[in-house]
């Protein structure tokens, strides 16, 4: 049996409409009050007329708490000043109602003779537990409305953050996928040890890309994985790389966001290996205790000037900075150092509990 979902239901039938909610509310309420005031017997014409009167004049404190009251002063959190008001609200117009209702009905339907229904006491009476009892309706209606609504547009933002994530997840730079088929091409031409060794080192970086970080979290083991096969993977561009690479994790079951650091790694061979010849030191440390993660990558600058890697800070950092933004909200440290010799970017996460 599929399972009930409240919001769906009042979702589905917009109940948050003010002519259907009163029509409910009112129609509900005079079939309480006339069987109240003809006493559980078969009402009369002169139990319908006060009924309906006393409704009408019990209406207007209703709709002043309701319509002004409620929304100028309780949801805007002015307590004191909505309790004021909603005490004189209701002991004027209840006073109002025991000294002139009746008086009014005899005037208006002279045929009839109206016998008190209420004392005194008991108007006011009446009056509290009614303004009380519709106010937490009102408040309740007002929940479901709202709530409804925050629930769209919750699912509206997570939708396009998961749409963003997807995006970002995936671009893992073509210019990798490039020069790795033309590594493979020249391993394979040149019949080197090598060539299987780079193929299943390539294809272990595809199947995590493409299936295994299609998850909203992964172990920090297995994320290692795939630094270290793209690590060794890049080692067959150029026998002069030189990649320093400092683990010190202690829990290697970590949850990390997929792909998060790769691109950080791919940016820095991407700034130390010019024409698969140029090599300059890489260092990474990865460091890891309780819901703390660090990760730091430093690698050595050219003196060869590359116009085409010119700007260290863009297209792909930015990407990672949305990343972070997204996934790790407030508990985040990015940072980068540059010098005249060196580019370093620290990262820091705190994990949630």
């Amino acid at each position: 049996m599929q399972s009930l979902n409240i919001n769906a239901i009042f979702k589905r039938s917009n109940f948050h409409r003010p002519l259907v909610f009163n029509v409910l509310l009112w129609s509900l309420a005079f079939i309480i009050f006339l069987f109240v005031f003809s006493k559980g017997k078969l009402p009369i014409t002169i139990d319908v007329i006060y009924t309906l009167s006393f409704l009408l004049v019990l209406a207007i404190p209703t709709c002043v708490n309701f319509y002004v009251l409620i929304p100028r002063l309780l949801q805007k959190e002015h307590y004191i000043y909505y309790t004021t008001s909603f005490i004189v609200n209701l002991i004027f117009f209840a006073f109002l109602s025991s000294l002139l209702l009746e008086p009014l009905l005899d005037i208006l339907f002279n045929n009839y003779f109206f016998i008190s229904y209420l004392s005194e006491f008991n108007i006011f009476l009446v009056f509290t537990i009614f303004l009380t009892a519709t106010t937490l309706i009102k408040l309740a209606e007002d929940w479901f409305h709202f709530n409804t609504i925050e629930n769209n547009a919750l699912k509206q933002k997570n939708l396009k953050i998961e749409t963003e994530l997807k995006a970002l997840r995936s671009q893992i730079n073509p210019h990798f996928l490039f020069n790795s088929l033309n590594v493979i091409y020249a391993l394979a031409l040149e019949k080197k040890e090598g060539t299987v060794e780079a193929i299943v080192q390539l294809s272990d970086i595809l199947r995590y890309v493409i299936y295994d970080a299609n998850t909203e979290r992964v172990s920090l083991k297995e994320e290692l994985d795939l630094l270290k096969n793209y690590i060794a993977f890049q080692s067959h561009r150029t026998k002069t790389a030189v990649t320093t690479l400092n683990i010190e994790i202690e829990d290697d079951t970590f949850k990390i966001y997929p792909m998060l650091l790769l691109p950080l790694i791919e940016n820095s061979y991407k700034h130390s290996i010019y024409d698969d010849e140029a090599s300059h030191a890489i260092t990474i440390k990865i460091w890891q205790s309780g819901l703390d993660f660090n990760f730091s990558i430093t690698n050595a600058k050219s003196e060869t000037k590359n116009q085409h890697n010119k700007d260290r800070s863009g297209v792909g950092i930015q990407n990672i900075k949305t990343n972070l933004d997204l996934v790790y909200p407030g508990r985040y440290d990015f940072e980068i150092n540059e010098t005249s010799k060196i580019f370093q970017v620290n990262l820091a996460l705190k994990n949630e509990n």
